[in-house]
């Protein structure tokens, strides 16, 4: 199930974020980027639309998943 961004307390969708991004590994690109900078990216592409929020009721857990691979 998709769940918008706006049904999310601040805090709530902050911490998903900050999950997600912390997950994701190392990063091995030319210059360091911090966590608040990779937190705003993913939240910039949550808002827009790019990056959705999925609830896996088999799961009981939240995700985000790009909106591209959800669509397949």
């Amino acid at each position: 199930m998709i769940i918008s961004y706006q049904d999310l307390e601040t805090e709530t969708l902050e911490a998903l974020v900050e999950s997600f991004v912390l997950r994701e590994g190392t990063d091995y690109g030319d210059a360091e980027v911090s966590l608040s900078a990779k937190t705003e990216q993913i939240l910039a592409q949550v808002i827009k639309g790019d990056i959705l929020i999925i609830y896996s009721e088999l799961h009981e857990s939240c995700d985000l998943v790009p909106a591209s691979q959800f669509q397949k």
